[in-house]
């Protein structure tokens, strides 16, 4: 027997799934990363500090965008 809450999971769940499909077409759409480091964050616009670029070359987000959007990924790996 569903329930509501299975149900709206459910969709939630595809939806996700769906706007991870589109993130994933529009970044295979972009041109290859250059091997530099960006100096702003492509997620949220900030500067990435120096000590960053230099130990990650080609870091292209600050370390807080990076961390959530590794929770999101580990949460969707299911």
């Amino acid at each position: 027997m569903l329930i509501v809450a299975d149900i709206a999971d459910f969709a939630n769940d595809l939806v996700q799934e769906r706007i991870d499909q589109a993130l994933a077409a529009r970044n295979a759409t972009r041109p290859a990363l250059v091997a530099h480091s960006f100096l702003f964050c492509e997620t949220c616009d900030d500067p990435i500090p120096e000590a960053r670029r230099l130990a990650q070359p080609g870091c292209t987000q600050c370390v807080g965008c990076l961390a959530i959007e590794e929770m999101m990924e580990a949460r969707h790996a299911r």
